[in-house]
């Protein structure tokens, strides 16, 4: 194989795993976020869980308040049910009484109800607490996790930009200038395979004499459509049990 061919297959071996690294360096922000968002979105249910109780508590003691005023009028009324002098007296202290202890009953089952709503909303609280403390646990395991790989990749980056200086000074300045110029144009990816008269990343059928020259690999060709350069693997040779 010609030996800018060879360390120009190595070279985009190189480049593709420090694409891949790059990759998942430039995407760390972004898992980081989605982790953050994560443990936001718990801790804002156990906010509004205890928000909820709160509302609760608050509605309690403005019905007590309210509670003691009615309580407070029935007294008066019944106190000045003793010193009534006529029908008529009576039976509007009675109407009264009778509104007053209506208004502490109904205060007194919506205490009930909230009270029961309130047990509820304090069990509620346990369990978004509960399933925060899983969260923040996830989240710290994971991004450590992150921190192990974005440590990992810089350092293969780094060690594949020495290997990618080591090959690259290898090369002619020709072949390197092409190999620089298709990588920037086509992605990254500036080498193809040619098999069986087909470039195989764009799936054009290259003319038969440029397949065969470049099925000898023994210079640099391009693919004259996409103009990557081209270059051909041998099919393995059987083995003799394989071919027995």
């Amino acid at each position: 194989m010609h030996a800018d061919l060879e360390r120009l297959i190595a070279l985009q071996a190189l480049d593709s795993q420090a694409h891949d690294a790059e990759r998942v360096l430039a995407g760390e922000p972004e898992r980081t976020k989605a982790l953050d968002a994560r443990l936001e979105h718990a801790r804002t249910q156990v906010k509004d869980a205890k928000d909820r109780l709160a509302a609760n508590q608050s509605a309690r003691r403005d019905l007590e308040k309210n509670a003691a005023v009615h309580q407070g009028r029935l007294s008066k009324y019944r106190e000045q049910a003793m010193n009534v002098k006529t029908n008529q007296e009576y039976h509007a202290i009675q109407h009264e009484i009778a509104f007053a202890q209506g208004e502490i009953k109904t205060i007194e089952d919506q205490e009930l109800e909230l009270m029961m709503s309130a047990d509820e909303m304090a069990a509620a609280i346990k369990t978004a607490e509960s399933a925060l403390a899983a969260d923040q646990k996830d989240v710290d395991t994971e991004k450590k996790a992150i921190a192990a790989d974005v440590a990992q990749k810089r350092a293969a980056l780094e060690h594949l930009k020495r290997e990618r200086l080591t090959v690259t000074a290898g090369l002619t300045p020709s072949a390197l200038a092409t190999f620089e110029l298709v990588s920037k144009r086509r992605q990254g990816i500036a080498m193809a395979e040619a098999r069986d008269g087909v470039c195989v990343i764009c799936h054009v059928r290259m003319r038969p004499q440029v397949f065969n020259t470049v099925r000898r690999n023994e210079d640099v060709i391009q693919c004259e459509s996409c103009q990557r350069i081209l270059y051909f693997v041998a099919a393995p040779a059987a083995s003799p049990a394989s071919s027995s």
